[in-house]
């Protein structure tokens, strides 16, 4: 071939190389939603600034425009993902998103956006994660969420959504992690949860009610529950411990009354870490968690807990972690947690213990005063003699 033939077929590949491929629905859709953002929130050298439609979006080589916040198809004809940076982008989410019909990532975090969630998002067939975690959304999840079935992770959380949880999620098959903390959510659980869930986090809401066994049957995958910072009540049941994958469970800062712990069957048990500090527990302490054989950290502080300190607390050889603090315990605590190679960190501190060793962390700062734990037990404070 000759020099000026080659030169016209290298030319011809380099024109096809940047012609427009993406099809006119996806750029219409990416136009929309820029337009859609306050241009005052958009520096110049972030991801939507670096938008500029003069460009193909799917084209290569994107040096000097779309050049991060995008992903495309082999074939550089779909968007397929929209990741954006962090640096304070506000405005409005546009239903127009919903045209993007192969996009499986959506990602819009640590950022202003506002309003409503448009319910449209969540007729996306193949979208596989929805993170719009850390922004300004407000009013309720729209119950069409249940139609996202390619779904994999939904995290919604640290945004300001209101009204309950939608009663079809269960219908969400693919989900595995669920996050919708620190937000304004109120009623109760779901009577039933996807299946497929592996972590389970819907922190610092307003939700009330009983863990009920419906809600969670079924979740043979389900390893990480927090629900810390609600109003959750009752008792605790035996059955939520024994989750075939459970590992780490926070229910802390709720309002739980009683506690039901039961051994597991054998060594099946994955438990790791428990955390129901700041409820209102009563009773004993429950020494079947001891029988979990890697529980590494336990906290039950600041509940309403008494009598003795449990033998097999200090025998524990994978505990690492204990606070007991804050109850009403009593007696003289194991001698195992003073020795020498004691590995256990925590605090005994604020309760009616005695000889609890002012030298060991352990037992700082001191107990609770006599008359306090008199009175917890159903005795009187002595009256100080008459002068």
């Amino acid at each position: 071939m000759r020099p000026e033939a080659l030169s016209f077929v290298f030319l011809l590949i380099s024109i096809s190389s940047v012609r427009a491929l993406t099809v006119s629905s996806d750029v219409k859709a990416l136009q929309a939603f820029k337009a859609a953002v306050k241009p005052s929130t958009i520096p110049s050298y972030s991801c939507l600034g670096s938008w500029d439609f003069a460009t193909d979006p799917c084209a290569l080589p994107r040096r000097t425009h779309f050049t991060c916040g995008l992903s495309c198809s082999q074939d550089a004809t779909r968007v397929t993902a929209i990741v954006l940076d962090s640096v304070r982008y506000s405005g409005a989410l546009t239903p127009t998103l919903s045209w993007l019909r192969n996009l499986t990532t959506l990602d819009l975090a640590d950022n202003e956006f506002y309003g409503q969630i448009p319910s449209a998002i969540f007729t996306l067939p193949n979208l596989q994660s929805l993170t719009l975690r850390s922004n300004a959304f407000s009013g309720p999840i729209h119950p069409s969420v249940a139609n996202m079935k390619s779904l994999q992770v939904l995290d919604l959380s640290r945004n300001s959504l209101t009204g309950p949880l939608p009663g079809s999620m269960s219908s969400l098959i693919s989900l595995h992690r669920l996050d919708l903390s620190f937000n304004k959510l109120t009623g109760t659980l779901p009577k039933s949860l996807p299946a497929s869930l592996s972590e389970l986090a819907v922190r610092s809401n307003l939700l009330t009610g009983y863990l009920a066994e419906s809600t969670f049957k079924g979740m043979a995958r389900l390893e990480v529950v927090e629900l810390s910072a609600n109003a959750f009540s009752g008792t605790l049941p035996a059955w939520f411990f024994q989750l075939p994958a459970i590992q780490q469970v926070n229910l802390s800062n709720n309002t739980f009354t009683g506690i039901e712990v039961s051994k597991p069957n054998a060594d099946s048990s994955d438990l790791i870490a428990v955390d129901l500090s700041f409820n209102q527990i009563q009773g004993y302490l429950p020494v079947n968690f001891t029988a979990y054989p890697y529980l590494s950290s336990l906290s039950l502080r600041y509940n309403r807990f008494r009598g003795p300190v449990p033998l097999e607390f200090s025998k524990k050889q994978t505990l690492r972690r204990l606070f007991l603090d804050g109850n009403f315990l009593n007696g003289k605590p194991p001698n195992g947690f003073f020795s020498n190679q004691a590995p256990v960190a925590g605090s005994l501190a604020d309760n009616c213990l005695q000889s609890c060793p002012a030298s060991s962390r352990l037992c700082s700062p001191a107990q609770k005063p006599t008359a306090v734990c008199r009175q917890a037990y159903g005795g009187k404070p002595k009256q100080k003699p008459r002068p």
